[in-house]
């Protein structure tokens, strides 16, 4: 939200506004129908006036916010004049105070609608769940069962906040870095907005590894020259060969992006200098009616792999069978001038504009190519079934929709041949549930490639299923631990909710029935004594254990006579719950009695025992001083200390934004940090008694554990040691990698003690 300053506005910051508002109007896209530029013009003046006296964080009048978030909507998505107008208004009824009913008033149901899914939750909401971040991501979603248009602005409004996120306090970059990586980049990438999705993971990974950021981006710039030569040497023949057959295109060249870069050397565990396919060169052609746009893809990459010789497990076909998103295209990988690895993507006009524009273009052509319902329908289709079964829990449904927005996928075959397309990673049981519910619930064991193969089987791309299923099979609680698919998890926690329901109901009767055999009537200390006995937390999971028969009823009398009165603790214990659910306020954060003040770094201190503080180093990413580290505050009030790269992180950061904290280490000379190297090379005599020298005597490293091992004169193994900071390991490092014989000496930044 924008803060106040004067009611006027000086006569530089009126001529910014024009100036940027004459960019989004002297630019319009699709905005050509009767009435469309009116409409336009009258948002932009109701807005201007409504946040008149407003400005950002970065000091800039607060109007030049949705006029670029209505920019972005329009230029980079292609969406038409209401949602322009509803970009320029967006944050009016939020931000202002002018009431919903004004907006529908002035401007249609139509663009009120629009805002008031844009509109977050204020005042009270569910605090057991303790994420108002879930709740607000759940209210814009449940604007896909009407007006997907609310998704695109809202995703134009991220955008445009990363663009500016300088402004804002580290804190706040923070969470705000993290709920983009975690949501809104792969909601971008679902909806085929390719361009937007890249920008968000880029700017996203910026304010989360600022260095590494920084390092990556200077060594594209000190290759660009380089490689800007090297695509033009690249694309002069193949211009060349098209220009020969009469093949109207235009081919450009890029780079990966900073973000995917990155992604490639923690995957691979490469370096910069060794990620391959840095370059790609898209050729994109305008469909001739002598051939189907299918067809001049394969003879545009015949006269490409006459040049150039491919990669064959490089090729990637979405043209016969487009991403689940949508997008079509072409790619192949070929080795290209001086050694070097090059993708070429090769897409027609309309694929370009799909992929470009996204979910507007997708529309803007369905009309014109008579397909079936695409795959991106169905996922439509399946969130707004997700949306109308809405959990009572905003974090559980923030991560069932979170699997939802699946990129890598497989294809599947039915034993009819009818093709499913599923998640990498998805099991026969989520081919199950694919095909129908009842046959997920009914399923007891799978055929996949005529093998008879349990339900967990991991299935792979051209894999042939059968399920075969029995009137008395039924799902399991153990079947959530091997389903990746939305659809495959609800329906298997339906089925084992309603049980659970008949259970407590049945627990409940059982417990009624006991009681007045002994002639006590049920209340609520019965209830107490029962709950501390049994050591339960709630009445439902005493009547779920007793309808289960975990709990044996005979014993009543007795265990009523044993029960300790524990009212006291009982209240304690509720109290105690209640302070910790209870969502705090960014200003009542605290560690122990230490209040935090998130406008400046929390320092992790050396000898923590004397000193109070309390922090603890994530078991999941295990950060060394030195290590960029980012701090969550748990309910019971430590620091918990991540890298912000650490899948735990982000999605901390996208569901309880308001517990993340930056930290900084202190000089930590005394504490020891235990860290893993890999190393590997050629085997020789004397070897493993250099390397346990160098660590434990030359830099006075105390080694916890090595496991090496040897084949065929080539070994490999992992060290374990204590150290400071890491600038002692990359000494290590740097020490290890010139002793001979040694061919590669890397930190493993995630291990399990």
């Amino acid at each position: 939200m924008g803060k106040k300053k004067a009611d006027i506005f000086t006569e530089d910051e009126v001529s910014r506004i024009e100036y940027e508002y004459n960019l989004l109007k002297d630019n319009l896209y699709r905005c050509d129908k009767p009435g469309d530029r009116e409409l336009i013009e009258k948002a932009f003046r109701f807005a201007n006036e409504a946040h008149r006296d407003m400005y950002r964080n970065s000091g800039e009048p607060y109007i030049i916010h949705p006029i670029n978030v209505a920019r972005i909507v329009n230029q980079e998505m292609g969406v038409g004049a209401k949602s322009v107008a509803a970009a320029l208004l967006h944050d009016v009824v939020e931000d202002t105070g002018v009431p919903l009913e004004e907006i529908s008033k002035e401007f249609g149901p139509k663009i009120a609608s629009l805002i008031d899914g844009l509109t977050k939750i204020s005042g009270t909401y569910n605090q057991e769940t303790n994420s108002l971040q879930a709740e607000n991501f759940r209210k814009m979603l449940m604007t896909l069962s009407d007006d997907i248009r609310v998704i695109l602005i809202k995703i134009a409004d991220r955008l445009h906040n990363m663009r500016t996120l300088d402004s804002m306090p580290e804190h706040k970059r923070m969470k705000v870095a993290g709920e983009t990586i975690y949501l809104y980049a792969p909601l971008a990438h679902r909806l085929g907005l390719f361009a937007i999705k890249t920008e968000l993971e880029d700017l996203s990974f910026k304010f989360r590894h600022p260095r590494i950021y920084d390092e990556i981006a200077r060594k594209v710039k000190l290759d660009e020259k380089k490689n800007l030569a090297l695509i033009n040497r690249f694309s002069l023949p193949i211009i060349e060969r098209l220009n020969n057959n009469n093949i109207i295109f235009d081919i450009s060249g890029r780079f990966k992006s900073i973000y995917s870069i990155w992604k490639k050397m923690q995957s691979k565990n490469i370096p910069f200098e060794e990620v391959f396919d840095l370059l790609a060169v898209r050729v994109v052609f305008e469909p001739g009616p002598e051939m189907s746009e299918r067809a001049q893809c394969w003879q545009i990459y015949s006269l490409i792999t006459d040049i150039y010789t491919p990669k064959p497990d490089r090729l990637r076909d979405w043209v016969s069978r487009p991403k689940s998103n949508g997008y079509e295209a072409l790619h192949l990988t070929v080795m290209g001038p001086e050694g070097r690895w090059v993708e070429v993507q090769i897409r027609s006009q309309r694929m370009d504009d799909i992929a470009e524009r996204g979910f507007a273009a997708h529309w803007k052509y369905k009309g014109d190519t008579l397909q079936s319902e695409s795959e991106l329908d169905k996922w439509l289709k399946h969130i707004r079934e997700m949306l109308a079964n809405p959990m009572s829990d905003p974090l559980t449904f923030l991560d069932e929709f979170k699997l939802s927005l699946f990129s890598s996928e497989i294809m599947v075959f039915t034993p009819k041949g009818l093709l499913v397309n599923l998640p990498k990673g998805a099991s026969a049981l989520d081919f199950a549930y694919e095909i129908h519910t009842d046959i997920g619930n009914k399923a007891i064991g799978a055929k996949v490639n005529y093998k008879l193969s349990p339900l967990s089987t991991t299935l792979q791309s051209g894999d042939q299923v059968e399920i075969i299923t029995s009137n008395i099979g039924k799902p399991e609680k153990e079947w959530l631990d091997y389903v990746h698919t939305t659809k495959a998890r609800s329906a298997i926690k339906d089925v084992l909710r309603d049980e659970s329901t008949d259970r407590i109901r049945k627990g409940m009767d059982l417990l009624e029935k006991k009681l007045s055999e002994l002639g006590i009537l049920p209340n609520s200390d019965i209830i107490k004594k029962l709950l501390d006995y049994y050591e339960l937390l709630n009445k439902d999971e005493l009547y779920s254990r007793i309808g289960l028969g975990l709990i044996d009823l005979d014993d009543l009398r007795k265990v009523l006579k044993k029960a300790p009165d524990n009212s006291f603790r009982k209240y304690w214990r509720l109290a105690v719950d209640t302070v910790i659910k209870k969502a705090p306020a960014e200003k009542e954060i605290s560690v122990g009695t230490t209040p935090i003040d998130k406008s400046h770094p929390y320092l992790l201190r050396e000898n923590i025992d004397s000193t109070g503080d309390s922090y603890v180093i994530a078991e999941c990413c295990n950060p060394i001083p030195g290590d960029e580290v980012v701090g969550y505050i748990d309910p019971n009030n430590s620091i918990i200390v991540h890298k912000p790269k650490c899948p735990v992180a982000i999605k901390l950061m996208s569901s309880e934004g308001n517990r993340i904290i930056p930290v900084r280490w202190t000089i930590h000379k005394l504490s020891s940090f235990l860290a893993r190297i890999s190393i590997n090379g050629i085997d020789r005599l004397g070897l493993i008694n250099e390397i346990t020298n160098i660590i434990s005597t030359e830099l006075n490293v105390n080694i916890r554990n090595i496991n090496v091992s040897v084949y065929d004169s080539i070994f490999e193994g992992t060290i374990d040691f204590y150290v400071h900071h890491t600038r002692d390991l990359n000494n290590l490092i740097m020490q290890l990698s010139n002793v001979k014989g040694i061919a590669s000496v890397k930190r493993i930044e995630e291990f399990i003690e």
